[in-house]
């Protein structure tokens, strides 16, 4: 029987585990709570991995393997208590080339510049911010390690700056000094070193068609296993919506982002580990931008890879853990293809009322193959919660599967009008 470790660990995702090859001879242990390393606004890394060892050391039996699929501290926590272990796991300097933004531009340049957009590194305490930015507008800003898209912003004009830079100065810290932490477990390029972790980069605005491969890297051999389509809301700010397989981009772009993702990899000598890069396709141009590198399989597609599959993304991240060769089987699910949609409140309010879990279940048993998944409980403010954009706030998620696109459209649309949500915009 092998003990499987996973930091974070939910009902939802133990299920989706359960679906692998072989998961009757797995035993699937959470490692500390999701409130803990996921739901957290202020990340205290040394004491997180501190408490992290301590309860693998309490563990009374093997511990054969240690899974990540939640961003920062998940993401550097999982792989180095696997390696202290001799488990397999990337190292953390090719982690950090792919975490740190600015860093991982910086290496991008070096192996893969075709696809690399305009950027610079910028010390949003700095007086004169501003003029350490070399692009025109409009542009992006953002930390170098941030929880998810939180702290990102567009950028129009010097008013938004200086705006966008006051939230950015009072909540950067947050993340910034725990991932400072870990870069000083590393020898930094002389350009990092000043630096810190508290610093933001400034990158050039792409357009298009935005998709998703993801993948491994196991023993050496390289391989991904499915490419996501990215929808953005009506007014591009936000992602509204990812969908499997990806039905909008040509095969060859595909495979020009898979040749991107496998050589930059490779340059960092990333091994041992799984996966998703981001990139956005311009139909009119032809241009390929690389947007990141995340280094996990992500959770937003083990429900989609279920449906459509028939196992969860958790097949590849259990094997590669276990030193074993990935496999995942092809459209073997029950759906033609899968979604999944955000539920998104576009004021700042607080919560009065979610479904409850009747409710759900009720929704769930009218639409075979959906699930729905709550992210805020009454009493909260959207604007306090962790990993939330700028521009709007998410409630939640609904997966859903199809026999194409536009029936899975219809569906989710549906599905929306059922969920009862209440909410006060007026109280401060």
């Amino acid at each position: 029987m092998k003990n499987i470790f996973v930091p974070g660990l939910t009902a939802v995702q133990r299920e989706e585990l359960e679906s692998i090859a072989g998961s009757e001879e797995m035993r699937f242990h959470g490692l500390m709570d999701y409130d803990s390393l996921v739901k957290v606004t202020v990340v205290d890394f040394e004491k997180l991995l501190g408490e992290a060892r301590e309860e693998l050391g309490a563990f009374d039996g093997s511990v054969d393997a240690i899974i990540a699929h939640w961003d920062f501290p998940v993401s550097i926590i999982a792989p180095m208590l696997a390696a202290e272990r001799g488990l397999p796991a990337p190292s953390l300097e090719s982690l950090l080339k792919c975490e740190h933004k600015y860093w991982s531009r910086l290496e991008q340049l070096k192996s893969i510049p075709e696809v690399v957009p305009g950027f610079c590194a910028f010390d949003p305490f700095a007086d004169d911010a501003l003029d350490e930015i070399s692009l025109e507008y409009p542009f992006w800003i953002k930390p170098v390690k941030a929880h998810s898209s939180d702290l990102g912003f567009m950028i129009t004009n010097e008013d938004e700056f200086w705006d966008a830079l006051e939230e950015i100065r009072s909540e950067i810290e947050n993340v910034g000094d725990a991932f400072e932490t870990v870069l000083e477990r590393v020898d930094l390029p002389a350009e990092l070193e000043e630096l810190g972790g508290n610093a933001c980069i400034a990158e050039q605005l792409v357009t298009g068609t935005q998709f998703a491969p993801e993948g491994s890297v196991a023993g050496g051999e390289f391989a991904v296993h499915g490419v996501f389509h990215m929808r953005k809301d009506e007014a591009g700010t936000s992602f509204d919506r990812l969908s499997y397989p990806t039905a909008d981009v040509p095969a060859e772009v595909q495979e020009r982002a898979i040749d991107v993702s496998r050589r930059f990899l490779e340059h960092i000598g990333f091994d041992n580990g799984c996966f998703n890069s981001e990139f956005m396709w311009d139909e009119e141009t032809g241009a390929l931008s690389l947007i990141e590198f995340n280094t996990r399989i992500s959770q937003s597609h083990s429900e989609m890879f279920l449906k459509v599959d028939g196992v969860s993304n958790h097949q590849v991240a259990v094997a590669v853990a276990l030193g074993r060769t990935p496999r995942m089987p092809d459209g073997k699910g029950e759906f033609d293809v899968a979604g999944q949609y955000m539920i998104f409140h576009d004021e700042d309010a607080v919560v009065t009322r979610v479904p409850g879990p009747e409710e759900i279940a009720e929704v769930e048993k009218r639409h075979p193959g959906t699930v729905v998944t709550l992210e805020i409980a009454p009493g909260d403010r959207l604007s306090q919660l962790p990993g939330q954009d700028s521009y709007r706030y998410r409630l939640g998620k609904i997966y859903l599967g199809a026999g194409d696109h536009a029936e899975m459209d219809e569906k989710y649309a549906r599905i929306l009008d059922e969920l009862d949500f209440g909410f006060d915009e007026e109280e401060q």
